[in-house]
């Protein structure tokens, strides 16, 4: 928290002593690279220092927070904070982030970001909070830090007119990632109240939240936008049990990733790696997209006793996002749409399971059925085999001249090795903007299967409801 503080008080520093060569702008509207934004009643601007005249060498920053009030319908034979609970209500921070960009020339420039995710009252404590501290002062960690070159800037440098392509080299811990337009998904601009997360297939295991260190490339070639890396994932080393095959790549070979996509109608900004999930109708956007992520020797099985196979992970993602301003104009409707298609391959039969803030344990007092997913609001996140995933939201017509009301619903089949039977996941809910994308209120109710341990079949359903209140900057 001293670093947020600090900053703060540098912004206003900045903003009392500024001279003519030092400019602090507060609450503009947001330059050519977010003009999605600038369409939109009650935006708010950017956080941005000008550190000369002409506003070209800068340093911008962002805030956001995303809070989560949830009502968790628990897996079977949950215990929470060792308390036998088939219902849970909750409270925690999803997210908070703090973001830095200095662009240092029309070549040069530095990313940051940094903050905390999953804070609950039970889950996401640091280290020394003691046994009364449960959940309490989670440490701060980055999410990305690199440095970027342009081959082939967006602008000319000499006649300061756009360029018609462009290229862009970096290196660090990065997010510029292959496979889907979601697994480069921005966490303040989405259109359902969360992320599948199945949209990171290495979220926390062979990534840190879903970045990797690395060297990376990305640009548009006329109306096809294109991101590649070479990455060093983070080291995993779990050993298998008979029949079983877990996450180990101890022979610490390469990924290779990429993901193109091409706009057919207008082109979005790629200044950063993350895309929207929707617009609210700022924009005429249809994209169609493919990418891939590659490693070798990333997951190991035993499959007899003392004999092990190691498997190459091979995941490819095929995808459209639609997103336009639909009706009379004065209406202000607005169509999203987004689906894709996974094809993963982590070896034979690999499964993962996840629950988002999950506090939910074992009853050790509990007999009846369980789910082999485990407990609280764990579910079966993916593994190897088929995805399929598609979202959409519509913006109703304008009733205010300050909020705007956009249901939404999202379905997923997993189709998945490991499992008896295809799994079926629902989520419908509803978007309260109230300064664009800046300020919104949404709604989410989720229904999961759970799958019985003996059978790997369906045989009960749970839900989940979410109401996140999120600012942005």
């Amino acid at each position: 928290m001293r670093i947020i503080f600090a900053l703060i008080a540098l912004n206003f520093t900045l903003n009392i002593y500024a001279q003519d060569s030092l400019n602090v702008e507060f609450n503009k509207p947001i330059i050519k690279e977010n003009q999605q934004d600038i369409k939109f009643k009650n935006s708010l601007g950017e956080l941005k220092v000008n550190l000369d005249s002409s506003g070209e060498k800068n340093i911008k920053f962002g805030l956001s927070t995303q809070f989560w009030l949830r009502y968790l319908e628990n897996n079977p034979g949950t215990a929470v904070n060792g308390m036998l609970q088939e219902n849970t209500y909750d409270a925690g921070l999803r997210r908070m982030r703090v973001t830095m960009q200095a662009q240092l020339s029309n070549a040069y420039s530095i990313y940051i970001q940094f903050g905390i995710n999953n804070q609950s009252f039970i889950s996401g404590g640091g280290s020394g909070t003691g046994a009364n501290g449960q959940g309490k002062k989670p440490q701060m960690f980055f999410m990305d830090a690199y440095n970027e070159l342009a081959i082939i800037p967006r602008v000319n440098s000499t006649t300061k007119k756009e360029n018609k392509n462009h290229l862009y080299v970096g290196a660090g811990l990065h997010s510029w990632s292959g496979i889907s337009r979601l697994t480069n998904a921005s966490t303040t601009k989405m259109l359902t109240a969360d992320l599948p997360v199945f949209n990171f297939p290495n979220i926390e295991v062979s990534d840190q939240f879903s970045r990797q260190f690395g060297v990376f490339f990305h640009g548009d070639y006329n109306k096809f936008n294109y991101r590649v890396a070479i990455n060093k994932p983070f080291a995993t080393n779990k050993q298998p049990l008979i029949g079983e095959i877990v996450d180990n790549n101890q022979t610490g070979k390469l990924s290779f990733s990429g993901y193109g996509m091409y706009q057919f109608l207008e082109k979005e900004n790629t200044l950063l790696s993350f895309l929207p999930g929707t617009y609210i109708g700022s924009k005429k956007v249809f994209n169609i997209g493919a990418g891939i992520y590659t490693t070798s020797d990333a997951t190991l099985a035993q499959t007899e006793d003392g004999l092990y196979k190691s498997y190459d992970n091979t995941l490819i993602g095929v995808d459209a996002f639609l997103d336009m301003p639909i009706g009379p104009k004065s209406k202000e409707m607005a169509l999203s749409i987004y689906s894709v298609f996974y094809n993963y391959n982590f070896g034979p039969n690999y499964l993962r399971t996840n629950g988002i803030m999950n506090q939910g344990t074992k009853d050790s007092s509990y007999n009846g059925p369980i789910a082999v997913e485990g407990f609280g609001n764990a579910k079966y996140l993916l593994g190897t085999g088929n995805m399929w995933y598609t979202q959409a939201g519509f913006v109703l017509p304008n009733f205010s001249q300050k909020v705007k009301l956009q249901p939404f619903a999202a379905y997923t089949l997993k189709d998945l090795e490991g499992l008896n039977e295809i799994a079926h996941f629902y989520e419908f809910g509803a978007n309260l903007f109230v300064l664009s994308q800046n300020a919104k209120v949404a709604y989410q109710y989720s229904s999961r299967p759970l799958f019985d341990a003996e059978t790997k079949e369906v045989f009960t359903r749970k839900g989940e409801h979410i109401l996140t209140l999120q600012i942005a900057l």
